[in-house]
């Protein structure tokens, strides 16, 4: 009579065995430790989006930081008011100091300040929608403007509220745009949806405790500085 011989059971280490062989290692010098690790870890570089038919070619940014008010303007747009803040950083986690960070826009009605602009939504006299800063030593950035409406781009078609990125650094320039949590015409939009993580572009809102009447868009930008 034959007997079948059996298999030997494959045992799997504990996880308290591979922690104590990880620290042994560690210790031996044979493992690099974990701050050279995570030095070797990269952040994913923003993803592009078009420049878009609206780019402000014919006027000067607003480098005040401050796009809620024309220069030498009384009155302050009509919209609901936005701070547009966030960090630069290279991939590494470092922040990017010197980089000149532009955003145009559509106003509260959905329209640009752009003689080509044919959507028939009304002009803002005190918004013109395109401002410039340069961040600091920390890569920060911070904008106060409005936020935007969606509006007609096609037959057929309507592009979802967002905020245009013009990002220039020493050796990198990355053109993106900014979108807002919730806009019902997200989902459809061909240009955001073509993106492999269409959420890293897009923003949750959330009182400002500095100022009550603003909301505020945190958006951090990576790309190679």
């Amino acid at each position: 009579m034959k007997f079948d011989t059996p298999t030997p059971r494959r045992t799997t280490p504990g996880r308290r065995t591979v922690l104590k062989a990880s620290a042994a290692l560690l210790a031996a010098g044979m493992l690099a430790p974990i701050s050279s690790v995570l030095a070797q870890m990269t952040l994913r570089r923003t993803q592009d989006q078009i420049l878009g038919p609206f780019y402000p070619i014919m006027s000067k940014p607003n480098r005040s930081g401050d796009l809620t008010r024309v220069p030498g303007g009384s009155e302050r747009a009509k919209g609901e008011l936005l701070i547009v803040r966030g960090r630069v950083i290279d991939p590494h986690g470092r922040p990017v100091a010197g980089a000149d960070v532009e955003i145009w826009q559509a106003n509260s009605a959905g329209r640009y300040a752009h003689p080509d602009d044919t959507n028939p939504a009304p002009l803002d006299p005190n918004f013109e929608g395109f401002g410039a800063v340069t961040t600091g030593a920390d890569g920060r950035y911070q904008f106060k403007t409005i936020k935007p409406l969606h509006y007609p781009a096609a037959p057929g078609m309507i592009r979802p509220a967002h905020i245009h990125f013009d990002v220039r650094g020493k050796r990198d320039e990355l053109i993106s745009q900014m979108y807002f949590e919730g806009d019902p015409y997200i989902s459809k939009d061909r240009f955001l949806q073509s993106v492999l993580n269409p959420e890293a572009l897009t923003v949750k809102l959330s009182p400002s405790r500095e100022d009550p009447d603003f909301m505020v868009a945190e958006f951090d930008i990576v790309f190679r500085g």
